[in-house]
């Protein structure tokens, strides 16, 4: 192992760990009953709904589900932001 690779990790580890986390997401869904590319469709609901008010800026809608670290509780994360 080089000095590199023990500072900033490996390539493998980080694609290994981030493949993890999307096998995760796809299961948590199935066990939900949700579809798998749900965040995508619930925000291009959002921004037909938030396209009526020209206050916000749906180009840039964002929606998540995020957990909180280690734990089993998630919440849905939607950010809407006002046009400046």
């Amino acid at each position: 192992m080089g000095i590199l690779s023990w500072l900033f990790g490996s390539k493998e580890e980080n694609s290994a760990k981030k493949a993890k986390e999307r096998l995760m997401m796809v299961l948590e869904y199935e066990r939900k009953k949700l579809p798998p590319n749900f965040p995508e469709l619930l925000k291009q609901d959002l921004v037909q709904v938030f396209s009526k008010y020209k206050q916000f800026d749906v180009d840039h809608i964002e929606v998540e589900i995020k957990r909180e670290n280690n734990t089993t509780f998630e919440e849905l994360w939607i950010s809407i932001p006002f046009k400046n």
